[in-house]
């Protein structure tokens, strides 16, 4: 049995917000902040922080599963 993406939900939360807001990613900073953490935390281990951990320095981090 595969095992989870251990920052599965944080991804989600993200879209969720994201969604909810307008796509404006300022009022999603929070849920972007504990993205980085997970990732941060589980590094290689989470497809879902694959390029997200890459543009970390960035103003405006590309979210994974975002067009």
């Amino acid at each position: 049995m595969p095992q989870k993406d251990p920052c599965q939900k944080q991804a989600c939360a993200i879209q969720k917000c994201l969604q909810a807001n307008k796509y404006i990613e300022s009022r999603c900073e929070d849920v972007i902040r504990a993205m980085r953490m997970c990732c941060e935390h589980a590094g290689e281990n989470s497809i879902c922080c694959s390029g997200f951990s890459r543009e970390q320095k960035s103003t405006e981090p590309k979210i994974p599963g975002a067009s």
